[in-house]
């Protein structure tokens, strides 16, 4: 996009219509700050940083550009204290503590001035190993930013920032997923009560802070589908804004709308092209563009559209460079090298056993260890598929042996890499004991697979990338064993209260196939009827046929899903 600045044009990003006025006599000062503002909404924090020093070469003397890179370089809801590594969180704390004693000098008008003090409660030490005074700091920063918001309930900026620092208490962790109840600790009930308010209001309805934070506030909920008008008021609202562009998906897949997942995603991604032309791939940023395609993956393989889910497990693959991963400040590899292999899990999902068997290792399997022990879960889950259970057994023991150097540092999103693999090493178990025809055990292990799968932290994409219902589901039906297999099918879609809501799939093609035939060979004819008007929708969007919930499912397995 071009901006005019003045008499001077300069091409930038199209963010959309945000403005918030500052007390600055410049107007190119007053367009960097927004910029800075709406990246910071978008967890762009790197770019909003940019955007804030911009502004200050233009007026030194603003006083809140100097607050918002202090915002900026704090942490986040994607971000805490405990993510920063030593030299980042160093780094990071001295310099917001610097920028707001030189913003406490500067010009600022009176609300101003009030986030100004405020954001200092949120770096009371300056000691980086004070990790108490630390934590600390969140209580006491939203403590403040609520006092604020009530002073100031007509300034929409002041209200999202408020709901951002109460979330910010325990990110992640704002509802008990099992009661729907707040978890412990967390105010995101005050924070909800905010947006709502806002929410009320035109303003807020056109602000991408309050739109965004409020998907993050409902997507732990047991109502996320509240959420789905503020998702697609987002839809769009700042067109170059990857991560905004993204947010929806985060309600859309929990609501079974996995196309409108895809698409929104897909959406981001092209707006992550633009920024990636122009700030290069070694950045922070590199996170949410894993991130939006991970999401690409996952909704795909949940609508049975196998080529966009391994078009996006190959581009993920191909953007994340041993140059990339080998960042050390911030540990690039702990928080990217999971995504790697998301590839092995597509060709799980639609049953590629050749593909999976001849898929190479990493030339650096310490680097990319977790794409190690993963290739050998895929191959080990191919060979059982195949009937070659000495090569799935010795791929067992080499997954063994690569998930023992796994890090404990090493992340995707939420979840350590080593507990989603403990669910690939207990479905590998049961995948090898079924096909020896030891079949009690074989279901042993998937209900240990279902259980880690299911205790696995809030994630959006969860943490597992296939349900695992769906394997255990297949297996069932395949032995006869058909009420089993519709209480599985059933848990996964959420047509019972058998699993916390963000643990269902509503609508996936796969369970809509499993329930369905489990419903037919039930003789529960009128249920059936219903399910299978539902399954006729979803197998549209299939790019594969589908005749199973799982592909290791081998009485159906000639029709539809060998490779």
């Amino acid at each position: 996009m071009t901006k005019t600045l003045g008499s001077e044009v300069e091409p930038y990003y199209d963010l959309g219509s945000y403005h918030r006025p500052v007390d600055t006599p410049s107007a190119q000062a007053q367009t960097w700050f927004d910029r800075g503002m709406v990246w910071s909404y978008a967890f762009n924090h790197e770019e909003a940083v940019r955007c804030f020093e911009r502004a200050l070469e233009l007026d030194s003397d603003l006083a809140i550009a100097r607050w918002g890179i202090a915002y900026a370089v704090g942490p986040n809801y994607n971000k805490p204290w405990e993510a920063f590594d030593p030299v980042d969180l160093g780094a990071s704390l001295a310099r917001a503590r610097m920028e707001l004693r030189l913003a406490s000098e500067g010009r600022a008008s009176a609300v101003e001035r009030g986030l100004i003090d405020a954001l200092q409660a949120r770096f009371p030490t300056e000691d980086p190993d004070d990790v108490a005074a630390l934590q600390d700091g969140h209580t006491a920063y939203a403590d403040v930013m609520a006092r604020l918001a009530a002073a100031y309930p007509d300034d929409v900026d002041v209200q999202a920032l408020a709901a951002d620092a109460l979330v910010n208490i325990t990110a992640w962790a704002l509802w008990d997923t099992r009661t729907g109840e707040p978890a412990p600790g967390s105010r995101v009930v005050q924070a909800k009560a905010i947006l709502d308010a806002t929410l009320e209001t035109a303003a807020g309805r056109e602000h991408p802070g309050v739109l965004h934070l409020y998907l993050h506030t409902m997507e732990m909920s047991a109502t996320p589908e509240d959420a789905l008008p503020a998702a697609d008021l987002l839809r769009g609202l700042v067109p170059d804004g990857g991560h905004l562009q993204h947010m929806p998906s985060h309600i859309d897949v929990l609501c079974g709308r996995y196309r409108a997942s895809v698409t929104a995603n897909q959406a981001a991604v092209q707006a992550d092209r633009k920024f990636v032309d122009r700030a290069g791939p070694l950045n922070f940023y590199s996170l949410y563009r894993a991130h939006d395609l991970h999401f690409v993956v996952y909704s795909a393989m949940f609508e049975g559209a196998s080529g966009i889910a391994l078009q996006a497990a190959d581009e993920l693959a191909a953007q994340l460079t041993p140059e990339l991963l080998a960042i050390e400040s911030p540990p690039m590899a702990d928080w990217l090298e999971a995504f790697v292999p998301l590839r092995v899990h597509v060709l799980v999902r639609f049953g590629h056993w050749d593909e999976l068997i001849a898929e190479p290792l990493p030339d650096d399997q310490a680097l990319y260890c977790t794409t190690t022990a993963t290739i050998h879960y895929g191959r080990g889950v191919a060979h059982a598929a195949k009937g070659h259970l000495d090569q799935a057994r010795a791929e067992r023991e080499a997954f063994a042996a690569a998930y023992a150097r796994i890090p404990e540092s090493r992340y995707l999103f939420n979840n350590t890499s080593r507990d989603i693999l403990a669910v690939a090493e207990a479905m590998l178990d049961g995948e090898i004991a079924y096909r020896a025809g030891q079949f009690d055990e074989a279901f042993a292990h998937l209900r240990r697979a279902i259980e880690r799968d299911d205790s696995l932290p809030y994630d959006e994409p969860w943490g597992w990338m296939q349900p695992t219902r769906h394997a255990y589901g297949a297996l069932l039906l395949e032995q006869g064993r058909v009420e089993e297999a519709a209480a599985a099918y059933a848990a996964d879609l959420g047509l019972d209260p058998a699993l916390s809501r963000s643990s269902q799939h509503p609508g996936n093609v796969w369970s809509l196939h499993g329930y369905h035939e489990c419903l037919q060979r039930l003789g529960r004819g009128a249920e059936a009827a219903i399910i299978g008007q539902q399954l006729t929708l979803a197998q549209a969007r299939a790019d594969v046929p589908i005749n199973a919930s799982c592909a290791c499912r081998l009485d159906v397995a000639d029709d539809c899903c060998s490779s």
